[in-house]
């Protein structure tokens, strides 16, 4: 079964840096892309920033500047570098993976999302 686990989230101030990961496993045959999403209480769910499969960006408004995705495709590992974090950063952020299973259903894209990591930015 394919999975997603984070890691790296946690409290920091205001002005600080985190970076989170997120590992993907199980039987993948191609990754179409890998993103990050956050979702605060009250709020939805809103896009942080995702990376295609030949590595091309793309950054939510509220993040772009301070935040940097990166990717490790021999680990299957994603990675968020946030810089200049803010209050209004808290949030529960979330991995996404879009991918194949094989050669031979590789014109069928799956969904998969890790279980979130809890990211507090205050004093």
């Amino acid at each position: 079964q394919v999975q997603l686990v984070e890691s790296g989230g946690g409290l920091v101030q205001p002005g600080g840096s985190l970076k989170l990961s997120c590992a993907a496993s199980g039987s993948i045959f191609s990754i179409t892309t890998m993103g990050w999403y956050r979702q605060a209480p009250g709020k939805e769910r809103e896009l942080v920033a995702v990376i295609t499969g030949v590595a091309d960006t793309k950054y939510g408004d509220s993040v772009k500047g301070r935040f940097s995705i990166s990717r490790d495709n021999a680990k299957n590992t994603v990675y968020l570098q946030m810089n200049s974090l803010k209050p209004e950063d808290t949030a529960v952020y979330q991995c996404k993976m879009d991918y194949t299973r094989s050669l031979y259903e590789r014109f069928r894209s799956l969904e998969v999302w890790g279980q979130g990591t809890l990211v507090t930015v205050s004093s």
